[in-house]
């Protein structure tokens, strides 16, 4: 039998001599049941009386017993198995990556297999600890570098931006003042000079940190975040942003919309840079959850599509030539999401993300 960390382990109820004799090891249990088995035959013999009829008897009482032992040992070696079994079920459970799973202390385990039990759970113990600590470090990086973005994109903002801003706008009155026509026609190259390298420094500010997700909500900034993938150069992409009519931004909280955002602009980036797709299609929905993020509730979800090239998924993984992947995983995986990616060379791209709302998308909640 399987349980969970959080369940209560089912005791055996029953005698004290029934829980010991279950414990025996199997090679006892089918011994003692052929020897039970013999004997019982022999007393039969023994209480028979001669004749013909006797050895008639003899015979028949021997074929029972022979088909009596075959089916205790059946018996006996299905219910020592279901020990086995359940370890099987837990070790392909624990693949799939339900750490939380034990094994329960089974009545028809002997020692052996039953220390085996014990030493899986201690196991998962130590390694579910040792991911929670991971889980834990990978929180403080992620926010320390989202703290470290914020902080650069306000710099950007507040003090850069602006001092271009007031640049532009005194090389721009100069050049309307000035009376010389080269002069003033150098002026102007300046002005537009710094009117790129203003909206080049706003738009890094947004990438790095957009304010527009803490000032609009999600669908806002991920509207915007198409805005600025679209047509910003020949060849760009047509990214398009799919919503319910009523989507309440207040309903999804801060922390994750952030990482709903986070994994569309990487997912974008990607489509754009190293997929050469034309088109590009983010949606969120609201919905109840499905099995694989939490048994009931409510769920937000992203899903980010792209007609690019493509590429293998598996290959990616092995070579991990970047942090794209990992990153967006692991921010999803710490609301307690669940993060599928599916691609085919030549098919396009699909990014898919599930994060339940309430206590159970911030159970680790980022720092």
């Amino acid at each position: 039998m399987l349980e969970t960390g959080a369940e209560t382990r089912r005791a055996f109820r029953g005698p004290r001599w029934a829980l010991a004799l279950l414990r025996v090891p199997l090679v006892a249990k089918v011994a003692g049941a052929n020897l039970l088995i013999v004997a019982v035959s022999f007393v039969a013999a023994l209480l028979v009386r001669g004749g013909a009829r006797a050895g008639r008897d003899v015979f028949f009482i021997a074929g029972l017993a022979l088909v009596g032992s075959f089916v205790v040992n059946v018996v006996l070696i299905v219910l020592a198995l279901r020990p086995l079994q359940a370890l099987e079920t837990m070790a392909a459970r624990v693949w799939s990556g339900q750490l939380d799973v034990r094994v329960n202390d089974s009545p028809l385990a002997d020692a052996r297999i039953a220390r085996v039990g014990r030493t899986m759970n201690l196991l998962l113990d130590g390694l579910l600890a040792d991911r929670m600590r991971t889980r834990q470090l990978a929180t403080e990086v992620i926010g320390a570098g989202d703290r470290e973005r914020a902080y650069i994109a306000r710099e950007l903002h507040d003090s850069v931006a602006q001092t271009l801003a007031a640049l532009v706008m005194q090389v721009g009155a100069a050049a309307r003042d000035c009376t010389d026509p080269r002069l003033a026609e150098r002026l102007e190259t300046i002005r537009t000079l710094g009117t790129d390298s203003l909206e080049e420094v706003r738009l890094l500010a947004h990438t790095m940190y957009p304010r527009v997700l803490d000032d609009l909500g999600l669908v806002a900034a991920l509207a915007h975040l198409a805005r600025q993938a679209t047509g910003t150069a020949p060849g760009s992409p047509v990214v398009s942003v799919s919503a319910p009519d009523a989507f309440d931004d207040g309903v999804v909280p801060p922390a994750i919309a952030s990482v709903l955002y986070r994994v569309a602009q990487e997912a974008v980036n990607n489509a754009v840079r190293h997929a050469h797709a034309a088109g590009i299609t983010l949606t969120v929905t609201l919905g109840t959850c499905t099995a694989g993020v939490v048994t009931a509730g409510q769920c937000v979800s992203l899903e980010a599509r792209d007609d690019g090239s493509g590429f293998d998924v598996a290959e990616a993984e092995r070579r991990r030539p970047g942090m794209g992947l990992f990153t967006m995983r692991e921010r999803v995986l710490l609301v307690n999401g669940r993060f599928a990616i599916t691609s085919v060379p030549g098919a396009g791209t699909r990014v898919s993300v599930h994060i339940p709302l309430g206590p159970e998308g911030l159970a680790v909640p980022p720092s």
